[in-house]
């Protein structure tokens, strides 16, 4: 890949496997995939959303510019971390399980909460400058 800075990659790969490690870690303390609310993935998620508005704002605001931070905080640990492509799966089997209140309830809060989250962290990042 010529133009692409092997060392953005790398923090990018490195941050993915601890993010990766992590997730499956939780994962596996957790149940299967039931119909019913998945908890696990729904802290994950939160959470991850919570550390990317936290990451960003920081690195953005408080920090000095830094060309590897970034990747391998945000694009590698939160991006692993996180886990969006499960809450798909997890939607579709509350469907197939005709559990239409619980889908459009686990999509809307977790889509409210994620926001809410990164909003979270952005106001905390900036109070605590202010303080400071």
């Amino acid at each position: 890949m010529p133009g692409r800075d092997r060392r953005e990659l790398a923090a990018i790969f490195a941050g993915g496997v601890v993010g990766a490690l992590l997730r499956v870690a939780l994962a596996q303390t957790g149940g299967g995939m039931a119909p019913g609310w998945p908890w696990v993935t729904f802290a994950e998620n939160i959470l991850g959303t919570f550390l990317l508005g936290y990451f960003a704002t920081r690195l953005q605001e408080r920090l000095p510019l830094s060309a590897y931070r970034r990747p391998l905080l945000g694009t590698g640990f939160c991006g692993a971390f996180t886990t969006f492509s499960t809450v798909q799966v997890e939607l579709l089997t509350m469907l197939d399980a005709h559990r239409y209140g619980l889908a459009l309830a686990y999509a809307a809060s977790s889509l409210a909460l994620g926001y809410a989250s990164v909003h979270l962290a952005t106001l905390l990042v900036r109070r605590a400058r202010t303080i400071a």
